[in-house]
Protein backbone atom coordinates (compact mmCIF):
# COMPACT_ATOMS: atom_id res chain seq x y z
CA UNK A 1 0.00 0.00 0.00
CA UNK A 2 1.41 3.54 -1.05
CA UNK A 3 0.87 6.41 1.32
CA UNK A 4 0.40 9.35 -0.61
CA UNK A 5 -0.36 12.98 0.49
CA UNK A 6 -2.59 15.08 -1.74
CA UNK A 7 -2.63 18.57 -1.04
CA UNK A 8 -5.58 20.11 -2.73
CA UNK A 9 -7.73 23.59 -1.26
CA UNK A 10 -11.02 22.71 -2.89
CA UNK A 11 -12.79 20.55 -0.04
CA UNK A 12 -14.77 18.36 -2.49
CA UNK A 13 -11.99 17.93 -4.69
CA UNK A 14 -10.15 16.75 -2.28
CA UNK A 15 -12.93 14.51 -0.45
CA UNK A 16 -13.55 12.95 -3.91
CA UNK A 17 -10.08 12.15 -4.38
CA UNK A 18 -8.96 11.08 -0.65
CA UNK A 19 -12.13 8.40 -1.92
CA UNK A 20 -11.05 7.10 -4.71
CA UNK A 21 -7.36 6.75 -4.28
CA UNK A 22 -8.34 4.75 -0.89
CA UNK A 23 -10.14 2.40 -3.19
CA UNK A 24 -7.67 2.24 -5.48
CA UNK A 25 -5.89 0.52 -2.63
CA UNK A 26 -3.86 3.61 -1.45
CA UNK A 27 -2.97 5.51 2.05
CA UNK A 28 -3.89 8.93 2.08
CA UNK A 29 -3.37 12.03 3.83
CA UNK A 30 -4.85 15.47 2.98
CA UNK A 31 -4.04 19.01 3.29
CA UNK A 32 -5.64 22.16 2.23
CA UNK A 33 -2.92 24.73 1.72
CA UNK A 34 0.39 24.72 1.19
CA UNK A 35 1.78 25.20 4.42
CA UNK A 36 -0.57 22.33 5.82
CA UNK A 37 1.23 20.02 2.89
CA UNK A 38 4.57 20.84 3.80
CA UNK A 39 3.81 20.10 8.12
CA UNK A 40 2.32 16.89 6.47
CA UNK A 41 5.11 15.85 4.35
CA UNK A 42 7.91 16.31 7.06
CA UNK A 43 5.78 14.02 9.45
CA UNK A 44 4.26 11.49 7.32
CA UNK A 45 7.07 10.38 4.94
CA UNK A 46 4.69 9.85 1.86
CA UNK A 47 5.37 7.59 -0.74
CA UNK A 48 4.66 9.92 -3.32
CA UNK A 49 2.95 14.13 -3.55
CA UNK A 50 -0.56 14.49 -5.65
CA UNK A 51 0.15 18.52 -5.63
CA UNK A 52 -2.60 20.91 -6.80
CA UNK A 53 -0.40 24.27 -8.08
CA UNK A 54 -3.61 26.63 -7.32
CA UNK A 55 -3.07 26.57 -3.48
CA UNK A 56 -3.69 29.90 -1.01
CA UNK A 57 -0.90 31.24 0.77
CA UNK A 58 2.16 29.28 -0.44
CA UNK A 59 1.27 28.26 -3.69
CA UNK A 60 1.83 25.22 -5.69
CA UNK A 61 4.66 25.66 -7.74
CA UNK A 62 6.38 26.54 -4.25
CA UNK A 63 5.70 23.68 -2.55
CA UNK A 64 7.23 21.60 -5.23
CA UNK A 65 10.11 23.17 -4.67
CA UNK A 66 10.79 22.93 -1.02
CA UNK A 67 9.84 19.54 -1.55
CA UNK A 68 12.23 18.65 -3.72
CA UNK A 69 14.79 20.39 -1.76
CA UNK A 70 13.98 17.79 0.91
CA UNK A 71 14.53 14.85 -1.19
CA UNK A 72 13.63 12.78 -3.82
CA UNK A 73 9.74 11.68 -3.24
CA UNK A 74 7.75 11.86 -6.37
CA UNK A 75 5.71 14.51 -7.21
CA UNK A 76 2.72 14.33 -9.48
CA UNK A 77 0.99 18.13 -10.11
CA UNK A 78 -2.31 18.87 -11.19
CA UNK A 79 -2.95 21.25 -13.38
CA UNK A 80 -5.65 23.19 -15.04
CA UNK A 81 -7.39 22.41 -18.13
CA UNK A 82 -5.23 23.76 -21.18
CA UNK A 83 -2.96 25.98 -19.30
CA UNK A 84 0.67 25.54 -20.47
CA UNK A 85 2.02 27.86 -17.76
CA UNK A 86 0.93 25.64 -14.83
CA UNK A 87 2.37 22.34 -16.57
CA UNK A 88 5.77 24.14 -17.26
CA UNK A 89 6.08 25.76 -14.42
CA UNK A 90 5.73 22.41 -12.23
CA UNK A 91 7.84 20.19 -14.40
CA UNK A 92 10.57 23.35 -13.62
CA UNK A 93 9.77 22.82 -10.37
CA UNK A 94 10.56 19.58 -10.00
CA UNK A 95 7.04 17.82 -10.58
CA UNK A 96 7.77 14.24 -11.98
CA UNK A 97 4.37 14.05 -13.96
CA UNK A 98 0.99 16.17 -14.27
CA UNK A 99 -2.20 15.72 -14.67
CA UNK A 100 -4.89 17.87 -15.93
CA UNK A 101 -7.79 18.76 -14.02
CA UNK A 102 -11.34 17.85 -13.96
CA UNK A 103 -9.38 14.83 -12.74
CA UNK A 104 -9.86 11.15 -13.81
CA UNK A 105 -9.46 8.94 -10.54
CA UNK A 106 -8.72 5.92 -12.88
CA UNK A 107 -5.95 8.26 -14.41
CA UNK A 108 -4.55 9.89 -11.81
CA UNK A 109 -4.12 6.17 -10.05
CA UNK A 110 -2.56 4.89 -13.16
CA UNK A 111 0.17 8.15 -13.16
CA UNK A 112 0.38 7.27 -9.20
CA UNK A 113 1.65 3.35 -9.83
CA UNK A 114 3.55 4.32 -12.82
CA UNK A 115 5.95 6.95 -11.03
CA UNK A 116 6.25 4.47 -8.30
CA UNK A 117 7.56 1.85 -10.44
CA UNK A 118 9.96 4.03 -12.16
CA UNK A 119 13.09 2.93 -10.43
CA UNK A 120 13.03 -1.22 -10.50
CA UNK A 121 15.99 -2.93 -9.22
CA UNK A 122 18.06 -4.37 -12.21
CA UNK A 123 20.27 -7.63 -12.24
CA UNK A 124 22.65 -6.16 -14.89
CA UNK A 125 24.75 -5.20 -12.47
CA UNK A 126 27.10 -2.19 -12.73
CA UNK A 127 27.90 0.63 -15.66
CA UNK A 128 30.51 2.77 -15.58
CA UNK A 129 30.54 5.50 -17.87
CA UNK A 130 33.89 7.49 -17.58
CA UNK A 131 33.28 9.10 -14.80
CA UNK A 132 29.85 8.42 -13.58
CA UNK A 133 29.23 4.68 -11.90
CA UNK A 134 25.53 3.34 -12.13
CA UNK A 135 24.85 0.84 -9.86
CA UNK A 136 21.35 -1.04 -11.50
CA UNK A 137 20.81 -3.52 -8.17
CA UNK A 138 21.46 -1.18 -5.78
CA UNK A 139 20.27 1.71 -8.00
CA UNK A 140 23.21 4.08 -6.28
CA UNK A 141 24.45 6.44 -8.85
CA UNK A 142 27.91 8.20 -7.96
CA UNK A 143 29.61 10.88 -10.21
CA UNK A 144 33.69 10.57 -9.10
CA UNK A 145 32.85 8.60 -6.36
CA UNK A 146 30.02 10.72 -5.02
CA UNK A 147 26.84 10.33 -4.60
CA UNK A 148 24.56 11.70 -7.12
CA UNK A 149 21.01 11.89 -5.46
CA UNK A 150 18.04 11.42 -8.43
CA UNK A 151 14.36 11.07 -8.39
CA UNK A 152 12.79 7.94 -9.39
CA UNK A 153 11.88 9.27 -12.65
CA UNK A 154 15.40 11.35 -13.16
CA UNK A 155 17.12 7.56 -12.12
CA UNK A 156 14.65 5.42 -14.31
CA UNK A 157 15.33 8.06 -17.54
CA UNK A 158 19.31 7.53 -16.87
CA UNK A 159 18.69 3.92 -16.39
CA UNK A 160 17.03 3.76 -19.89
CA UNK A 161 19.66 5.67 -21.88
CA UNK A 162 22.42 4.34 -20.34
CA UNK A 163 21.41 0.95 -21.10
CA UNK A 164 22.26 1.05 -24.75
CA UNK A 165 24.89 4.02 -24.77
CA UNK A 166 24.85 5.31 -28.51
CA UNK A 167 21.02 4.91 -29.06
CA UNK A 168 19.51 7.40 -30.01
CA UNK A 169 16.12 7.31 -28.40
CA UNK A 170 13.42 9.36 -29.71
CA UNK A 171 11.05 11.53 -27.11
CA UNK A 172 8.30 9.10 -27.50
CA UNK A 173 10.00 5.76 -26.97
CA UNK A 174 11.13 7.33 -23.99
CA UNK A 175 7.35 8.63 -22.66
CA UNK A 176 6.60 5.06 -23.09
CA UNK A 177 9.73 3.48 -20.97
CA UNK A 178 9.98 6.12 -18.57
CA UNK A 179 6.45 7.36 -18.16
CA UNK A 180 4.55 4.51 -19.36
CA UNK A 181 2.74 6.81 -21.78
CA UNK A 182 0.96 4.78 -24.48
CA UNK A 183 -0.25 7.74 -26.14
CA UNK A 184 1.34 10.47 -27.96
CA UNK A 185 2.74 12.25 -25.18
CA UNK A 186 3.81 15.50 -24.16
CA UNK A 187 7.62 16.03 -25.41
CA UNK A 188 7.94 18.41 -21.90
CA UNK A 189 7.92 16.09 -19.87
CA UNK A 190 11.28 14.39 -21.13
CA UNK A 191 12.88 17.48 -21.82
CA UNK A 192 12.62 18.84 -18.49
CA UNK A 193 13.49 15.28 -16.91
CA UNK A 194 17.05 15.90 -19.09
CA UNK A 195 17.30 19.36 -17.61
CA UNK A 196 17.28 18.34 -14.05
CA UNK A 197 19.13 15.22 -14.96
CA UNK A 198 22.23 17.27 -16.90
CA UNK A 199 22.14 19.80 -13.87
CA UNK A 200 23.32 16.65 -11.53
CA UNK A 201 25.71 14.37 -13.53
CA UNK A 202 26.99 16.56 -16.11
CA UNK A 203 30.25 18.98 -15.84
CA UNK A 204 28.63 21.20 -18.11
CA UNK A 205 24.66 20.86 -18.57
CA UNK A 206 25.52 22.99 -21.60
CA UNK A 207 27.75 20.74 -23.67
CA UNK A 208 26.91 17.06 -22.00
CA UNK A 209 29.02 14.01 -21.98
CA UNK A 210 26.97 12.23 -21.30
CA UNK A 211 22.95 12.56 -22.09
CA UNK A 212 23.31 14.30 -25.38
CA UNK A 213 21.22 16.00 -27.73
CA UNK A 214 20.03 14.50 -31.25
CA UNK A 215 18.84 17.05 -33.19
CA UNK A 216 15.50 16.38 -34.78
CA UNK A 217 15.53 12.94 -33.35
CA UNK A 218 15.77 12.81 -29.07
CA UNK A 219 18.48 11.69 -26.81
CA UNK A 220 21.36 9.32 -26.78
CA UNK A 221 23.68 8.28 -23.81
CA UNK A 222 27.78 8.96 -24.26
CA UNK A 223 30.17 9.03 -24.42
CA UNK A 224 30.37 7.53 -27.59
Amino acid sequence: MARLLLIEDDPMVRRGLELALSRHGHAVLTAGTGEEGLEAFRSGAPDLVVLDVMLPGVGGFEVCRRIRALGDTPVIVLTALGDDFDVVAGLEAGADDYVVKPVQPTVLDARVRAVLRRAPGDAEGVRVHGELRVDTATLLVTLRGGPVALTPTELRLLLVLSRSPGRVFDRQRLLEEVWEHDYLGDSRLVDNCVQRLRAKIEDSPADPRYVQTVRGFGYRFGPL
